[in-house]
């Protein structure tokens, strides 16, 4: 553990410079170790105490407690969000773990019906919350992803030991670039492993290839197929008046057509197709997201008709994308690439706009979305695109793609096998 800390924190420094490496690390001090201590917890014991009872006397079926350092303040808005807030919706208490570093969360925090933001980084309340939930008498689950690294596989133990199912998600092949350092960390093998070998655990799984994992594994028992998805009726709706900063306003004002991407910039994201559609010149490429790695800036920095704008809030996200002509997912395919279901993609369908892809594995699932086997045909299926920009049909096709991809049916997935 020691080791794999170790390398985050080179990671850090390669990414963020000195200054940055020291906030960092300063945050993350204060979010993971002093938080840890509350006096305000320990004063007013039984106020909290009675917070909690008070959360369980409410209406669910099941009590789920998703536990990641992943965050939900956080501008991507992504699957953990989703399927929480759908969850809650569909009969689950869920206990959606926080991390200071994102969300100003002391103790508990209720967010929606059935839906609370806890810091369980927070001992004493943990603690508190942990007994009290021994005294309930309803099906209770711990929740993660299989790309976890915070919890050991004896953490999961211990909730095990004290009548909690397991509900792991698999969503991406296992590997150290995803975790973000040099090796794979022991609590996402070991996790995996279990997962792999017990046939009680609830296995969801995101893309065909890792189903096909875990049938080899283990058989088909307790295993849900649930892909990312979209919250279709959000992409329904555009507010009148936002106004764009100047430096994405004077991309529009170039007048040439847009080709966007948002999402993380890593080392599976394909620069070398990105620089063949700059260097056409026919298009101003736009990318939104965070810089997951080195590789951005050792590959495409500079490039010229290539516009790197940085992170958006997910609730103003869809602004930019509007603007935009085509929206693509530029990524080699490899392994990581052909077990990924990615979220944008039924963004992309709500948005009723030309979708051009590599040839992702999940991709190939719809019609509405055009795949460039290479790049030269990845290229041609920009021109193509722009054909379909008011295409009936095809926005159609876009429209029917995004409906039957909504979260809440992704959530009913899982719940249907705990059921």
């Amino acid at each position: 553990m020691l080791r794999e800390k170790l390398s985050k924190l080179v990671n850090v420094y390669k990414k963020y410079g000195i200054i940055g490496f020291i906030k960092k690390v300063a945050s993350y001090i204060s979010a993971n170790y002093l938080s840890r201590f509350s006096p305000d917890v320990f004063l007013r014991k039984s106020h909290h105490r009675n917070e909690i009872r008070e959360m369980l006397q409410g209406e669910y079926d099941r009590i789920i407690l998703w536990r990641s350092s992943f965050g939900y303040k956080v501008p991507l808005f992504q699957r953990p969000q989703h399927i929480a807030r759908n969850l809650a919706k569909q009969g689950c208490l869920v206990l959606y773990e926080v991390t200071t570093m994102t969300d100003a969360v002391k103790t508990m925090q209720k967010h929606e019906d059935n839906l609370y933001l806890i810091n369980f980084n927070n001992a004493l309340f943990a603690k508190l919350l942990m007994e009290e939930l021994d005294c309930v008498q309803k099906p209770k689950y711990l929740q993660l992803y299989s790309t976890d690294w915070t919890l050991s596989m004896e953490d999961v133990k211990q909730y095990l030991d004290r009548g909690f199912g397991f509900i792991y998600e698999y969503i991406d092949h296992i590997s150290s670039e995803l975790s973000g350092i040099s090796m794979l960390p022991k609590a996402i093998s070991d996790k995996y492993e279990y997962a792999m070998t017990h046939k009680d655990t609830y296995v969801v799984v995101t893309a065909d290839l890792l189903k096909d994992d875990v049938v080899a594994k283990r058989g088909t028992e307790n295993i849900a197929f649930s892909s990312n998805g979209v919250d279709y009726d959000f992409f329904q709706v555009y507010e009148n008046g936002y106004t764009f900063e100047p430096e994405f306003q004077s991309i529009l004002d170039l007048g040439k057509p847009i080709v966007c991407y948002y999402g993380a910039l890593a080392k599976w994201f394909d620069y070398e197709l990105v620089k063949k559609i700059a260097a056409t010149d026919k298009y101003s490429v736009v990318l939104f997201g965070v810089k997951y790695d080195e590789s951005f800036d050792e590959k495409l920095k500079g490039a010229k008709n290539v516009y790197f704008m940085g992170p958006r809030d997910y609730s103003v996200l869809k602004y930019y994308a509007q603007c935009c002509d085509i929206l693509t997912i530029p990524f080699l395919v490899n392994d990581i690439t052909r077990a990924t279901s990615p979220v944008k993609i039924f963004e992309y369908m709500a948005m009723h706009k030309p979708i051009v892809t590599t040839d992702m594995n999940e991709c190939r699932k719809y019609d509405s979305v055009l795949i460039g086997k290479t790049h030269e045909e990845f290229i041609a299926l920009l021109d193509k695109a722009m054909t379909l920009r008011e295409d009936a049909d095809y926005i159609a096709q876009l429209d029917q793609d995004a409906r039957s991809n909504d979260w809440s049916m992704k959530a009913r997935a899982m719940i249907e096998i705990l059921n």
